[in-house]
């Protein structure tokens, strides 16, 4: 059987505000080709611990490993430049400007300066041809190919989703940190962002923050549950949902 790879791990991380442990020694493993969701009640922690990882929070304490890279102390943007990309609760997109133009941007903002151009941007963006191939292949990835001309903050909630998973992939990341996609969501919406995070999976390691019970366990392919700041379990999908004490302080007995 071939080995996982793991594209992101952390190891004992913890962070504390005062007195107050929002994240408290976890540890988990990012693997390529699965979804590993983190869920639990409100003030869990998961947000928390996604600004950890993404470096919009320093650790109290901890490790932190993006690849063979230590990334501890590291700014978002240089976490960002070496793989990662993230969603966050609150859709972040130019809304006065066309779907397309918001990846195209994404996409550009990987254009490394020289020393002709050392900004990196005095070019006409229809000629950039690597910037626009980018665009074009996460405008695909994401289902909105044929949205590509609409204003952005015209589209349905939905599609500022897919748009805001869109302008990640553009950055080309291979590990995906996504908070609550699926919020506020109808169920048609619901179901094409599940089969897009599927889509998604095959070449990405992907850390999942969810409140839709039906779509974690449709998604998941490893499953940790927070409860104030600390994991009580980190397993398959099937055994956390048979796990008496999560029931007990989470799922409750409908699950």
């Amino acid at each position: 059987m071939t080995e996982r790879q793991v594209l992101m791990s952390a190891r004992a991380l913890t962070k504390r505000f005062g007195g107050l442990a929002a994240v408290n020694d976890v540890s988990l493993d990012l693997w390529l080709g699965h979804i590993h969701a983190v869920i639990g009640p409100n003030g869990a922690g998961k947000s928390t611990l996604t600004n950890l990882l993404s470096g919009d929070l320093p650790p109290t304490s901890g490790s932190i490993s993006l690849g063979e890279h230590p990334i501890s102390g590291w700014t978002p943007e240089k976490i960002s430049r070496h793989g990662l990309g993230r969603s966050y609760q609150k859709t972040n997109i130019f809304s006065t400007f066309s779907v397309w133009d918001n990846v195209r941007l994404a996409a550009q903002s990987r254009v490394q300066p020289s020393p002709f151009n050392p900004l990196g941007w005095l070019k006409a963006a229809a000629r950039m041809q690597a910037v626009n191939a980018r665009a074009e292949r996460a405008m695909e990835l994401a289902g909105l190919q044929d949205r590509r001309h609409a204003q952005a903050g015209a589209t349905s909630h939905g599609e500022q989703r897919q748009l805001e998973i869109a302008m990640t992939l553009a950055t080309e990341p291979r590990v995906l940190l996504l908070d609550e996609p699926l919020a506020g969501m109808g169920q048609a919406e619901a179901e094409r962002m599940v089969q897009l995070l599927l889509r998604l999976k095959t070449e990405h390691a992907i850390l999942l923050v969810e409140h839709d019970m039906d779509a974690v366990f449709t998604l998941a392919d490893h499953l940790t549950v927070m409860v104030n700041g600390q994991v009580i379990a980190s397993d398959t999908p099937v055994a956390v949902r048979a796990d008496a004490g999560v029931q007990a302080a989470y799922l409750g007995e409908e699950h």
